[in-house]
């Protein structure tokens, strides 16, 4: 009968490792002074190999996940900063080019004050005036600063507005442009003179009231005439855009567009101008009793003429009135009444 493995005796435990442990030693040795075993090493290495990349699969798939989400966090979070530091590049360079065109249009602003020959202040445009029907803006400067009502208002090119309302750190200005707004103006090219009202539009003046046969051609640049004494001769208004004649019309149609970037700029240039106008004549006091004399001759004569001349035509009418008023001589200018006759001399000795 054979005896099971599990109870055969053999070489103790101790033993063994102690054999092994020298064999190891021995072995080393070897391996160290004669390099026997580098070629025995290099093939069970070369053999293994397939088997460590497959046992490091998982480690190695685990380690890529792991890199894939953190670089996948670090992209996100550097794309965000990125993001925000191109916003904020986009927000300084949009102030850096507002700060270049505002330094324009300061230099040009300081060039117009050094051509204009009265005292000037530059003003920034706080905002537009609540009326909308109105075209009206609202400059930071006031009574402190020296502005008054009437003083005219420029930029770099030309006539913006005037400055209807002053407060003691603010002014109103009313654009060129607004439907109660009007500027006399002549035109460069032949000095022909007229008065440019607005329409309440941005960006259209109408020269009203011109004949027909006005010599005003499209493309002429309209100046101040400076007969008002509010706005300084020579400084540029507007250009004709339209002209339209008509045969049926007395006057022609003609439509301007403003020179002045009233739309465009923050600052603008406020001239300080004295308006020294002479005072406003009182009108001539005339006798109350030729007054009422003269009115009711002038009714009599407009009463008889009406009765006389019923089928004739309203300016006919008008034409007679005008001349029954020609004829009345007034008390004034009426002559001197003829002196009281002498008493006679007989009468005068016996008295």
């Amino acid at each position: 009968m054979e005896i099971p493995p599990l109870f055969k005796q053999g070489a103790s435990a101790r033993l063994r490792v102690t054999v092994f442990a020298l064999l190891s030693i021995v072995m080393l040795v070897v391996d160290a002074r004669m390099h026997v075993l580098g070629t025995i090493r290099q093939g069970i290495g070369t053999v293994l190999y397939p088997f460590q990349r497959v046992a490091m699969m998982p480690r190695d798939a685990a380690s890529s996940v792991a890199d894939y989400f953190s670089a996948l966090s670090v992209l996100q979070k550097e794309n965000q900063g990125l993001q925000q530091q191109q916003i904020v590049n986009s927000q300084l360079m949009q102030q850096a080019r507002q700060l270049a065109a505002e330094n324009v249009q300061l230099r040009k602003l300081l060039d117009m004050q050094q051509k204009v020959p009265v005292k000037s202040l530059v003003g920034e445009i706080l905002y537009d005036a609540r009326d909308p029907f109105t075209r009206k803006i609202i400059l930071n400067r006031g009574s402190q600063q020296g502005v008054a009502t009437g003083q005219p208002v420029i930029d770099a090119i030309g006539i913006v507005g005037q400055v209807t309302r002053v407060f003691p750190f603010t002014a109103e200005v009313t654009l060129l442009t607004d439907k109660e707004q009007a500027i006399p103006v002549q035109v460069l090219r032949n000095g022909l003179r007229s008065v440019a009202y607005g329409r309440g539009q941005a960006g259209v003046l109408d020269l009203r009231f011109m004949p027909a046969n006005a010599d005003i051609q499209k493309g002429d640049i309209l100046v101040t005439s400076g007969i008002d004494g509010v706005y300084p001769p020579g400084l540029s208004v507007a250009t004709v855009a339209q002209v339209e004649t008509r045969s049926a019309d007395s006057f022609a149609r003609i439509v301007c567009q403003p020179l002045a970037g009233i739309d465009r700029h923050r600052q603008l240039l406020i001239l300080l101008v004295e308006q020294n106008l002479p005072p406003r004549p009182e009108p001539e006091v005339t006798d109350e009793k030729a007054a009422k004399l003269f009115k009711r001759r002038l009714r009599d004569s407009t009463r008889d003429s009406s009765g006389d001349d019923a089928n004739a035509t309203p300016k006919d009418n008008v034409s007679e009135e005008r001349k029954g008023a020609a004829n009345v001589i007034p008390p004034a200018a009426a002559p001197a009444a003829a002196p009281a006759p002498a008493k006679p001399a007989g009468k005068e000795n016996a008295r």
